[in-house]
């Protein structure tokens, strides 16, 4: 019996392991922002805490466990689309996970946050 155990506390361990992408949010690469951003004006919402340099353009600074009582900085259009950053990923995760909640549903996140961003080669302001 205690072999099982074995195998089942590796099988949990491992599948732990394995980032699952959430459902309520796209996930962007740098490049790809980078190319939007050049060609089009979005809402861009930096959550990540402490407040660190912002990536051009962002348009607010919203703690990511903070959502909920920065609706004014927010667009009032729940399908306006909203790209989140933070300084590696799982900052813009949860952002997006409350902004769901809340109604948005067109939520992206910078895949790597601002440390994929400067080692693409694009600075921060």
């Amino acid at each position: 019996m205690k072999k099982n155990y074995a195998y089942l506390s590796l099988f949990c361990l491992l599948s732990a392991c394995q980032f699952q992408q959430p459902d309520y949010v796209n996930i962007i690469t740098a490049n790809d922002l980078n190319h939007i951003l050049q060609k089009s004006d979005v809402f861009l919402v930096d959550v990540h805490t402490p407040e660190q340099k912002h990536i051009k353009g962002t348009d607010a600074f919203i703690p990511y466990d903070q959502v909920e009582k920065n609706l004014d900085k927010l667009p009032k259009e729940k399908d306006t689309a909203i790209y989140l950053y933070c300084e590696g990923g799982p900052m813009g995760n949860a952002a997006a996970k409350s902004l769901y909640a809340l109604g948005y549903h067109n939520l992206f996140n910078l895949e790597g946050g601002t440390r994929a961003w400067k080692k693409a080669g694009f600075g921060v302001e």
